[in-house]
């Protein structure tokens, strides 16, 4: 992962570690790339409740991502997502 993309997922998880009506729109948007058929889908129309530089984020991620060649998953945020799944998804199991 580039640094500016793990920069990027780093600020994200930031604002998914709070409790706002923006934290849970990013913690849906992260937890989509982790697994959406257990976790949901992240809904684009949310990208309106979002501050632009959040929005940014975003794009650096999706942008890096539609560029590698084999699904790419943050895997070395695991603990972090972790967190959110548990904040986010109380009534999901972790493995």
């Amino acid at each position: 992962m580039e640094d500016r993309v793990r920069f990027a997922l780093e600020k994200l998880l930031n604002v998914a570690h709070r409790d706002t009506g923006q934290s849970r729109r990013v913690a849906n948007f992260i937890l989509a790339w982790w697994n959406a058929d257990v976790h949901g889908g992240f809904d684009f129309a949310d990208l309106t409740n979002l501050d632009p530089a959040i929005c940014e984020d975003m794009v650096t991620i999706f942008t890096w991502l539609a560029r590698e060649e084999d699904v790419v998953y943050p895997d070395a945020y695991k603990p972090e997502i972790i967190e959110v799944i548990r904040r986010w998804r109380p009534d999901v199991e972790i493995d």
